[in-house]
């Protein structure tokens, strides 16, 4: 016979496959029906087409706005953390450093002043450095050589 048969083909095998209530496939049918772009309230009526294009899209958007914000928020964290930086620095070290560079010249600048050796003449250049001859104010002198 070929076709239907009330009688079974194999002793202990059921024609049918029994089926359980699995609460994970449930989730997971549910799940993929939301990315389908499917809503329990549409599960009479027909698929609309490009709804799962549509779906996917404002997920996708939505995904996006999402980090963009996130990331907007690190960023001006990063800003608010460098101003603090920066302000901290002009306030309290800022104020030192040049302290101690100023203490540094000042003692750095009386050992120097004693050691100068003063020179017999105005002309007499020798034993000053270049650095000294730079700083040296200029003479000037009436032009008597061409004997006006």
């Amino acid at each position: 016979m070929l076709g239907f048969s009330p009688f079974k083909k194999h002793a202990n095998k059921f024609n049918y496959i029994p089926r359980y209530y699995d609460p994970e496939e449930e989730r997971r049918a549910q799940r993929r029906a939301e990315l389908r772009g499917e809503r329990p309230e549409d599960a009479g009526r027909e698929y609309v087409p490009g709804q799962y294009v549509r779906t996917a899209r404002t997920a996708r958007a939505a995904r996006r706005e999402a980090e963009r914000s996130a990331r907007s928020k690190r960023r001006f964290g990063l800003l608010l953390t460098g101003i603090v930086v920066l302000l901290l620095f002009f306030v309290a070290i800022y104020p030192r450093v040049t302290a101690m560079m100023r203490q540094g010249e000042a003692s750095s600048a009386v050992p120097a002043a004693a050691g100068h050796r003063v020179s017999s003449s105005d002309l007499d250049q020798s034993g000053i450095s270049d650095v000294e001859w730079q700083q040296m104010p200029i003479t000037v002198v009436p032009n008597d050589y061409e004997g006006r």
